[in-house]
């Protein structure tokens, strides 16, 4: 009986220990974060050039409305002219780490004028960035919309 005691306070005491920190915050975390918001920040300035820095050459982007893009693909199709973007708002960021790569989900809010027309819609993402060569890089992504 004192063994299993035992044994159940050790498990309970260094089980903590051993348990990966993938969900806890920390510098990398608070970096992917702001890594987040300077990406909606800058696709609502039409800042292409900042938007290409933070895409990895071999990265992958699938839209709402089901293509899939390359980074010279995703930067084309975020840079119609016709489109002019008045809020580009994140929240409900969740992040998890493991190791270099960081998953993060959250809600997206877009307001603005496509073709002469507003808009305004919700959705949902999910972005994989990865530490390459010393700098988080967006690697993969994916946008939908969220059930009714």
């Amino acid at each position: 009986m004192y063994r299993m005691q035992y044994i159940l306070l050790l498990v309970c005491v260094i089980w903590p220990c051993l348990a990966p920190a993938a969900n806890q915050p920390g510098p990398e975390a608070a970096t992917v974060r702001a890594l987040e918001l300077k990406w909606a920040e800058a696709y609502k300035l039409r800042q292409f050039d900042v938007l290409s820095s933070f895409l990895d050459d071999d990265c992958v982007s699938t839209f709402e409305d089901g293509n899939v893009f390359g980074k010279l693909g995703v930067i084309s199709y975020i840079a119609k002219p016709s489109v002019h973007v008045e809020i580009a708002d994140i929240s409900d960021l969740k992040i998890r780490m493991h190791g270099l790569t960081a998953v993060v989900t959250g809600a997206y809010h877009e307001q603005g004028v496509t073709d002469g027309k507003r808009y305004d819609y919700h959705d949902r993402f999910t972005d994989v960035w990865m530490k390459v060569r010393g700098n988080w890089k967006l690697i993969a992504s994916h946008y939908s919309i969220p059930a009714q």
